[in-house]
């Protein structure tokens, strides 16, 4: 055969030698055991694993554990309401824009908030009051009881339902309190909030509006 022949039959061969794919070793964990083989069974397909070339036994890629049907529905969900919000917060920006900038100054900015805080203060001063109220029945309850064991008696099954019926009350009655406090604190945060933007917009700073104010209260000189 002539040598150049040869050459050109051996090419081929060599080429596809050095094209062909490199060995690797696949590592996953299986009943708390590091098991490591150069085929992946089905069993592991959705496991966590490392790829390791079989040459020079050092880590070339891995692949992370399949979500299961719970995880990628949670996933969806989280991603969506990522979306949600940061399409809520480019809406109020706008709507902000335009709520703010409508407004002549602070004092009919503030307006718009009086009703709000009105309920909300009445909320926590019916709480507090129920708070306190039903505090006062259940000691009293208690004493009797309480009384009633000195005595040598024992509780009478009514009273003892009213204590847990009004312990379970004054649970769900602070509870609820701490919600109408919560909500108020917040309530502050955002009226702040909002003022800052819009005197950031109306390009007043908290010291004018205050000079300003004194300036209008102050009683005029002739």
């Amino acid at each position: 055969m002539p040598l150049i022949l040869a050459l050109v039959l051996v090419a081929p061969a060599a080429l596809a030698q050095d094209k062909a794919p490199a060995k690797k070793l696949f590592c996953w964990q299986e009943k708390g055991q590091r098991v490591c083989s150069d085929a992946l069974p089905a069993e592991a397909v959705n496991a966590a694993r490392e790829e390791i070339s079989a040459t020079s036994g050092l880590r070339t890629g891995g692949v992370d554990r399949a979500m299961t049907e719970e995880e990628r529905a949670d996933a969806a969900i989280e991603a969506q309401q990522r979306q949600m919000d940061a399409a809520a917060a480019e809406t109020r920006r706008r709507t902000d824009a335009a709520m703010l900038l409508s407004y002549r100054n602070e004092e009919d900015l503030r307006r718009v908030f009086s009703e709000r805080v009105a309920i909300v203060d009445n909320n926590v001063r019916t709480a507090r009051y129920n708070a306190v109220s039903l505090r006062e029945g259940l000691v009293s309850l208690l004493q009797t009881a309480g009384n009633q064991e000195l005595a040598g008696r024992p509780v009478v099954a009514e009273l003892a339902t009213n204590i847990r019926q009004r312990h379970a009350e004054l649970v769900r009655t602070r509870r609820l309190q701490h919600s109408f406090e919560t909500q108020r604190a917040e309530l502050d945060v955002e009226i702040t909030d909002i003022m800052e933007r819009y005197r950031a917009m109306k390009g007043t700073s908290p010291d004018a509006v205050e000079e300003a104010a004194g300036q209008t209260s102050a009683p005029s000189r002739r």
